[in-house]
């Protein structure tokens, strides 16, 4: 039996945006510095009215005090600050990055995004999600995930001195590739729990991450999903995508549709 439609958070947006766009699952680490630099290039170039990042922006994330002045995550925080003092940049939680705090988004300027959530925009209902909780048929992740995602979870581990955490989190990390070795690739969104979802949130579009399956689903009965794409600018081909809903752009309906840019063309 599938879960329960969790509380679903409504984001108006503001009558003069015309452009927002969407990324996820970037899993920046300072050991693959090709696509920090392409995101910190994309941040720089965006000129869209507000960005959403749906999770997984950083390949690991064991709390808000491993941000040092001039460190790897310190940086990214400079950058992702210098873009929200240009556009409105809010942050969903991702199942790497899931312990981003109040700290980091404090310093950062940006806006934490609850999982899930509607955005309204262009007379239309979009539900926002990172996909995760979606992926019911991995049920030793979803058993993982209620643990981690607990309280008592969550202020144990931050409890922790900063070397414990990263030591555990590098563990997890080789466990999680040691399992991708295996041929135990993502898990894929159970297509009845998201049609709930959307019916759930009056939304007849979801847009989500997680998975590393770029594509767009028909769910019938009117419903859709969009995945997003991972990035890896070192892959063949490289893998860095942008999706961008245009008030300037819309179907034959009239509607806006999402569109899928490569990197290059956001």
């Amino acid at each position: 039996m599938a879960p329960p439609v969790p509380r679903i958070s409504e984001l108006p947006a503001p009558g003069h945006w015309r452009t927002v766009e969407f990324i996820s699952d970037l899993h920046l680490q300072a050991a693959e510095p090709d696509t920090v630099l392409a995101w910190q290039a994309y941040m720089r170039r965006t000129r869209a009215d507000a960005l959403f990042i749906l999770g997984d922006l950083f390949e690991v994330w064991v709390g808000d005090d491993a941000v040092q002045s001039g460190n790897f995550e310190d940086r990214c925080a400079r950058t992702l600050r210098a873009t929200a003092q240009e556009r409105e940049v809010f942050f969903m939680h991702g199942n790497r990055d899931f312990l981003v705090g109040a700290s980091f988004v404090r310093t950062c300027a940006v806006t934490l995004l609850d999982d899930p959530t509607v955005l309204d925009f262009a007379g239309q209902r979009w539900l926002l999600t990172h996909g995760d909780a979606l992926c019911l048929d991995d049920t030793d992740y979803m058993q993982f995930r209620a643990h981690v995602r607990s309280a008592d979870w969550q202020r144990t581990f931050l409890a922790k001195p900063l070397a414990e955490r990263k030591a555990i989190a590098h563990q997890l990390r080789q466990q999680s590739e040691a399992r991708k070795r295996t041929g135990m690739g993502y898990a894929d969104v159970d297509a009845a729990a998201a049609a709930a979802w959307l019916q759930t949130a009056q939304a007849p579009h979801m847009i989500h991450g997680h998975t590393h399956k770029p594509a767009h689903h028909d769910l019938g009965q009117g419903l859709q999903r969009t995945v997003l794409s991972d990035w890896d600018v070192t892959a063949t081909p490289p893998r860095a995508e942008v999706l961008r809903l245009d008030l300037a752009i819309r179907d034959l309906t009239g509607k806006v549709a999402p569109r899928r840019l490569s990197l290059e063309s956001a």
